[in-house]
């Protein structure tokens, strides 16, 4: 066969795989021009409780930052409306009227949960705990999701972590606070399972929201108290009764804050809708860490500006508290099958990470 007619062979294919490729592609024969439209999502309101009053730096303004972003993640067809404590229902009743469905959701805290159960302050903040990047890898890689979703599903109810604060302070007293006696009597508002370990300890504590402490501290009702972080703090005026700031806050290094929602609605939504308040809430743990790590040194500066002194407990302080954690712990684990699960997952996890953080992490950074 001779070149040439190797060639012309060659065209001719090429010509004719093209025209059939013409004929296959070919106007008659193509897909549609119109393809069926995709229907489109539903819009959707929810009306969504919060425990914490919007113009609360971070615990408040992320409830409000969450509605901004889901709706632009939504191209505004998902609208979450954020009602202050009190406006629908009372903040203590939160976790009802989402399990009934008398609202959709609510912006709170698992550990708000504990007279439920126990085991809810595990998912909040845990005394002598972990730092964030630590209690997230327990929760989203450890078994930690999983074991909360087990806990809240009895009560028709789905949350989703939807933000992380910094550390916080561990309270304001109007005298210092030599040694554990001193806090013998104390009447003092507490959070979660560290209410626990300062009980042990001969104060007498209470759960207060937000906007329930200052007047207590006022009046009286309360002779100290512990609510967040400096910057937080700060703008609540606790400084201008009690002068004396107490750190590190060893009952809330880190404190997660969740999206509630009731889960026949949470079951009802699209793959779409649920992808979309997931990458809002992911965002808001972004945005609430780095907040949080940046405001509290000028927060810190304006407080000392105000005559407030602070403190940081002894190593015999802390290692009274420590004590009483771990008595603590032994109490709930030993009546609460579900506390001693989710304890037991979260210390295995910490026992290997343990491991890692001495070996890669600068010491005292």
């Amino acid at each position: 066969m001779t070149m040439g007619r190797t060639l012309a062979i060659g065209v001719l294919g090429a010509a004719l795989g093209l025209g059939a490729g013409a004929i296959f592609f070919g106007k008659d024969d193509a897909e549609p021009a119109t393809k069926p439209a995709v229907q489109a999502e539903k819009p959707i309101k929810w009306k969504m409780g919060s425990a914490y009053p919007g113009a609360v730096i971070q615990i408040g303004e992320l409830g409000k930052r969450l509605t901004e972003k889901v709706d632009r993640i939504s191209g505004g067809t998902f609208k979450l409306r954020f009602y202050e404590p009190g406006a629908l229902v009372p903040s203590k009743g939160l976790f009802d009227a989402v399990s009934q469905g008398s609202i959709e959701a609510a912006w709170s805290t698992p550990g708000y949960w504990f007279g439920k159960n126990s085991a809810f302050a595990m998912f909040s903040s845990v005394p002598f705990g972990p730092a964030a990047g630590e209690y997230f890898a327990w929760y989203y890689y450890g078994g930690g999701e999983a074991l909360m979703d087990a806990l809240y599903k009895p009560h028709n109810l789905k949350s989703i972590i939807c933000t992380t604060i910094a550390p916080e302070a561990s309270g304001w007293f109007r005298k210092e606070i030599k040694s554990a006696e001193d806090l013998k009597g104390l009447k003092m508002r507490f959070f979660g399972l560290g209410g626990r370990v300062m009980e042990k300890l001969g104060v007498s504590t209470q759960l207060l929201h937000a906007k329930e402490i200052y007047p207590a501290l006022e009046t009286d009702t309360i002779d100290a108290t512990e609510f967040s972080m400096p910057a937080i703090d700060l703008n609540l005026g606790f400084y201008q009764i009690a002068k004396h700031y107490y750190f590190p806050g060893w009952h809330q290094q880190s404190t997660l804050l969740e999206l509630l929602i009731n889960r026949e609605v949470w079951d009802k939504l699209s793959p779409k809708r649920r992808a979309q308040l997931e990458i809002a809430c992911g965002d808001n743990v972004r945005d609430g860490l780095a907040e949080g790590e940046a405001i509290q040194g000028k927060a810190l500066r304006e407080l000392k500006s105000k005559g407030v002194i602070l403190h940081r407990w002894s190593p015999e302080i802390l290692a009274k508290m420590k004590s009483a954690w771990d008595e603590v712990v032994a109490e709930e684990a030993a009546k609460n099958p579900d506390f001693k699960k989710v304890w037991t997952s979260y210390s295995a996890f910490r026992k290997d990470y343990r491991i890692w953080h001495e070996l890669g992490y600068l010491k005292g950074q």
